[in-house]
C-alpha cells in the first residue's frame, strides 16, 4: 500500500538528517537529484549534507544533477527491508532490470558514498509508490 506522499517525505527528511553515517561524513554532501518512479516524481536537493527539499511531482523543467528512473515495480522491489536479487543497489537493478541512471554522472559519483547511504534509507522508509 501506497503512503502519502507528504508523509513519506517528512519521514525520508528525517531519516536522512538522523542517521549518523550520513551526517559523520555528509559535509559536502550537495546535489540535486531526481527519483522518477513511474506514477509520481521525487526531486531532492541536498545541501552540505542536510536535506533543502523534498519536492513531490516537480515541474518538469526543474533542474537535477542526476535522475534514476524505474517502474513503480522496481522501486516497491528496491525499498523492501530485503530487497530480491538484482533490487539491492542502483547498479545491480540498471544492469539487469529497468533503473535508468540520467545526467551528470560525475556529480553521482562524486556523491555517491553519501547518495548510496541516503538510497538504502528507502529500506526503513518505502517509497510512495
Amino acid at each position: 500500500m501506497a503512503q502519502d506522499s507528504a508523509a513519506w517525505a517528512e519521514n525520508f527528511r528525517e531519516a536522512t538528517e538522523s542517521d549518523p553515517v550520513i551526517q559523520s561524513y555528509a559535509k559536502y554532501y550537495t546535489c540535486d537529484f531526481l527519483f522518477d518512479m513511474e506514477e509520481l516524481r521525487v526531486g531532492v536537493s541536498m545541501r552540505d549534507g542536510r536535506v533543502q527539499k523534498i519536492e513531490i511531482d516537480p515541474p518538469p523543467l526543474t533542474p537535477h544533477h542526476f535522475s534514476l528512473h524505474a517502474s513503480a515495480e522496481t522501486w516497491r522491489k528496491m525499498s523492501q527491508k530485503h530487497p530480491p536479487p538484482f533490487f539491492q543497489g542502483i547498479w545491480a537493478a540498471s544492469v539487469r532490470e529497468d533503473l535508468r541512471i540520467e545526467g551528470d554522472i560525475k556529480v553521482l559519483m562524486q556523491n555517491l558514498r553519501n547518495f548510496t547511504a541516503q538510497f538504502e534509507l528507502l529500506r526503513q522508509t518505502g517509497v510512495p509508490v
